[in-house]
């Protein structure tokens, strides 16, 4: 989990296909689920019905024996997604600063929360609301700052074998 753009697809990807698990990017099954993208369905129906989808969700990929999920930046909205995440695996938190992450999504669209005059402004905002939700959630707190996807990948399985949750075991 983390905000939006701080690389929990990419890493998610990588991490599965390390540890040889199923990989699910919950926005990826939401947008299969809607027929349309998630900046649609915000713009047609609201943020309060897309959270409901997504919790609905979440609740069903939480529930899959060993699998590697990818959650949307503002999952930990919801007290039972928390919940569900953190009481049904492992979750980590891939802390991005505002600054790095507005550089990173400079040209991205895609992303309707950051759609605004001042992306930057509004992912210090999402930041402030959101770090504790993440922190609070979290059993693992990864700063990316700079490393490659392999060795946030790395970081991470560090982090599951030292907890003795390395599913490979």
């Amino acid at each position: 989990m983390g905000l939006p753009g701080s690389g929990k697809s990419t890493v998610g990807r990588q991490l599965a296909r390390r540890l040889q698990l199923p990989f699910f990017d919950s926005d990826h099954v939401i947008e299969e689920r809607l027929g349309c993208s998630i900046r649609v369905a915000f713009e047609r129906d609201g943020e309060a019905s897309f959270r409901d989808l997504e919790e609905s969700v979440l609740d069903e990929l939480t529930r899959l024996p060993r699998a590697v999920v990818s959650t949307g930046g503002g999952a930990v909205l919801r007290p039972a997604t928390r919940k569900h995440l953190h009481d049904r695996g492992y979750v980590v938190y891939l802390n991005s600063s505002p600054d790095e992450i507005a550089r990173r999504l400079k040209h991205d669209t895609s992303r309707p929360l950051l759609q605004v005059d001042d992306p930057v402004s509004r992912l210090r905002d999402l930041y402030a609301a959101r770090d504790p939700l993440y922190r609070e959630t979290a059993h693992f707190t990864v700063e990316t700052g700079r490393p490659s996807v392999g060795t946030l990948v790395n970081m991470i399985v560090m982090q599951l074998e030292l907890a003795g949750a390395h599913p490979l075991n």
